[in-house]
């Protein structure tokens, strides 16, 4: 393992559950792997720009054929998506905001879902481009939206699944922090079982990780 990417997208920071578990996460997989990059992307503390009309024609450009103002657009977008395709590992922590995931998180998808660089099409569908890696969500909910009739309301996980799943992504974990909105009770119950949870996708992480490498070896 050589690179994790952390991204947060909550505009708690260290006061988030899904910060502090995403954090956890990225500590267990740093001690077993000292030699691999973190790379920490804090939507919080620096959001993106919004895409504007100058990405959005930009994107869709070469880049020997954009304005500078599409260029200047598209600089950002293509730190965001070099970021992701040199990460092994995605770790991406968001609260639920209205149902769904944070503006700052979505802001961030804007920025990486790019035809001809992440996804590209064919006579055949939609093709992913960014493959190989494993993404580890942390989600945090107010509630708890496992079972109707709150699951139809949570836009968070299954809109994370198919947007990463569209560009490629399909080895995907989820660790849920739920009911932090229920009192003191409810949220150390949800914090000791997603630290459990946590660990317990680094340990099988790393195992799938010793296995291949044993493989690539032989």
């Amino acid at each position: 393992m050589k690179s994790i990417l952390l991204v947060l997208g909550s505009p708690r920071d260290r006061a988030s559950y899904s910060h502090q578990i995403a954090r956890r996460i990225v500590d267990d997989l740093k001690s077993r792997y000292p030699a691999a990059n973190v790379v920490v992307r804090n939507l919080g503390k620096e959001p993106l720009p919004a895409v504007s009309e100058a990405f959005v024609n930009g994107r869709v450009l070469a880049a020997d054929k954009r304005s500078a103002a599409e260029a200047k657009a598209l600089a950002v977008s293509d730190v965001m998506v070099g970021e992701l395709m040199a990460a092994n590992v995605l770790v991406l922590a968001t609260p639920m905001h209205n149902f769904g995931i944070s503006a700052a998180v979505k802001t961030w998808i804007d920025h990486i879902v790019r035809p001809g660089v992440t996804f590209s099409y064919s006579d055949k569908g939609p093709t992913g481009l960014v493959r190989g890696k494993k993404a580890i969500l942390v989600l945090a909910r107010g509630g708890i939206y496992g079972e109707e009739p709150t699951k139809q309301y949570d836009f968070q996980e299954p809109y994370l699944r198919a947007v990463l799943g569209f560009i490629g992504m399909t080895d995907i974990e989820v660790v849920r922090i739920e009911g932090v909105a229920l009192g003191d009770d409810a949220i150390r119950n949800a914090v000791t079982s997603a630290k459990a949870k946590a660990d317990d996708v680094v340990r099988v992480l790393s195992s799938e990780a010793s296995v291949q490498a044993l493989a690539e070896a032989a």
